[in-house]
């Protein structure tokens, strides 16, 4: 056990690294105190920040919630690895995703939620908004947000563990369970009033060490235009209908006379472009982001919100992609397999930082790490706390007993993640992209035609949830094998499918009933919900 925990010997420069991250980790524990009696002055508080949050916490707070990891490590690693094609359209969707989501989603979600009964969970809302008695709906919508939370919130933790191991020598594991704890004290403490204030310092410290590390490589590099003639000379690396093609051998990158060797740029279809730009879609049904669209304190601050997410969105993601860009120049033999590429973020910080500052930049990774995970336990404890257990089995339970239960499930969903991530040679990157498939697919389409189409019924919600999540699985692992035109990102046709069984299996069920058709109308024109609501 002495060994599972031992470090190795530091010098004065990780020293300095490891005090700039404890500083951060002190300033997120503080504002878990600071936030921790209103918090628990109830569930809803404890779970929706009482809709008290202000637009830029908001806006800030749904962002870095939602981006991770993925932001400073995933998408500058395919931009280092394959060039731009990929990372760009990847972005390009996730950045018009974002739009259209807080443009045509928030003011409706927000009011419609006060509506349903002042729902307070995702599950909640689409139960209470076509007034079920059995609780269907609310309880596949549950079960789906536990299954698929709990491998993002995996992800996360072995996004900790490999951080913290890298940086300070110890073993991975090691470090997983000193980040599970972590994350698990402070979303105890915090819950969502916490979480988002927290967001939102992290929010600023991920595009502040995207910004510095980017102008320091460009600088180092001689330029942007060196960067971009670089970038040019590998075949099919700087192109949007191309790509860079690694020779590989055993899946290691070959290096001949101290240059990685390429091949010829890969075809970038038309088909593939679309395959991308479907990330875009899983907005729709991404709760974190959902829930804060309705915890904002007026409906009126939800335009100043988009405003400020879109430019935190556009600069974060265009800065990520030309790391790993510039990467590639200024690192071209350092990382030589698609997973290791991953690392050229750490690598810039660490060679173009000042000690102390990259640990502040470090802290940037661990920023995502911490805002997305505590999103995801906290949405999961509640869609069993508040679904499960007071939705189904103790209807009159008091707040709390279901924050007792909120607890627990924190703990064990913690346990499992955990489990899930202690392999630190596990795909967990590639199982989130599934996930988010499964969460775009199987909420997203249910989230559009619940608020814009009265006819849509039960049974075509439960036909759209159900359809969605199953035709996630069919074309990832079925269908999608078969190449060619099906090898395109799951979620895309996953998403047309359940759109077309919510709208077919509607139109062939009886209308909702009338307090149903009443109350999308009400919402529609923000009837009976207040003066700031109905506009």
């Amino acid at each position: 056990m002495a060994d599972f925990f031992k470090f190795e010997k530091m010098d004065g420069d990780t020293i300095q690294i490891l005090i700039a991250m404890i500083v951060y980790m002190a300033a997120v524990i503080g504002i878990g105190v600071a936030f921790a009696k209103k918090a628990n002055k109830n569930s809803e508080n404890y779970f929706l920040g009482g809709r008290s949050l202000g637009p830029w916490v908001t806006a800030m707070s749904a962002e870095a919630s939602d981006m991770s990891g993925w932001l400073l490590m995933g998408l500058p690693g395919v931009a280092y690895w394959c060039g731009l094609a990929d990372a760009a359209w990847t972005a390009i969707g996730l950045a018009i995703g974002t739009y259209f989501n807080w443009l045509i989603v928030s003011k409706r979600l927000r009011r419609y939620s006060i509506r349903a009964n002042n729902a307070i969970t995702l599950p909640e809302f689409f139960s209470n908004r076509f007034r079920e008695k059995n609780k269907i709906i609310m309880t596949l919508a549950a079960l789906f947000i536990i299954i698929f939370f709990t491998v993002y919130a995996a992800s996360c933790l072995k996004t900790c563990g490999q951080l913290f191991s890298t940086l300070f020598g110890t073993s991975y594991e090691s470090m997983l369970i000193v980040g599970a704890i972590f994350v698990l004290l402070y979303t105890i403490l915090g819950g969502f009033l916490a979480e988002s204030a927290s967001d939102f310092m992290q929010a600023i410290v991920m595009i502040v060490a995207l910004t510095v590390v980017v102008v320091l490589g460009t600088i180092e590099a001689g330029g942007i235009g060196a960067i971009i003639e670089n970038a040019q000379s590998i075949p099919g690396f700087l192109e949007f209908f191309g790509m860079g093609n690694p020779t590989t051998e055993n899946g290691v990158q070959l290096v001949e006379a101290g240059k990685p060797v390429f091949g010829e740029a890969k075809e970038y279809s038309l088909l593939s472009v679309f395959s991308m730009l479907a990330w875009g879609l899983g907005y729709f049904g991404m709760p974190q982001v959902l829930l804060r669209f309705m915890a904002i304190r007026k409906e009126s601050e939800l335009k100043s919100s988009r405003r400020i997410a879109m430019i935190w969105v556009v600069i974060s993601l265009a800065v990520a992609v030309f790391i790993g860009i510039a990467g590639r120049m200024l690192f071209p033999v350092e990382h030589l397999t698609a997973s290791d590429a991953e690392s050229i973020f750490i690598t810039l910080s660490k060679n173009f930082l000042p000690p102390l500052l990259a640990g502040f930049v470090m802290a940037g990774i661990l920023a995502a790490t911490i805002s997305s995970s505590d999103s995801y336990l906290l949405i999961a404890a509640s869609a069993v706390s508040k679904n499960v257990f007071q939705g189904l089995f103790k209807k009159n339970a008091s707040d709390k007993q279901v924050m007792t239960v909120s607890r627990l499930t924190l703990l064990a969903i913690t346990v499992i993640a955990t489990a899930i991530a202690f392999n630190k040679d596990s795909t967990i990157f590639q199982v989130v992209s599934f996930a988010w498939a499964g969460f775009g697919a199987t909420f997203g389409p249910l989230i559009l035609f619940s608020l814009f189409w009265k006819r849509t019924t039960r049974a075509g919600a439960i036909a759209g949830m159900v359809s969605g999540a199953a035709m996630v699985f069919i074309w990832k692992l079925g269908i999608s094998q078969l190449g060619g035109a099906f090898a395109i990102y799951e979620l895309l046709p996953a998403f047309i499918f359940s759109s077309i069984c919510i709208a077919v299996v509607s139109l062939l069920t009886p209308a909702p009933s009338k307090e149903v058709q009443e109350d999308f109308e009400a919402v529609k024109s923000g009837a009976g919900l207040g003066t700031d609501e109905a506009k």
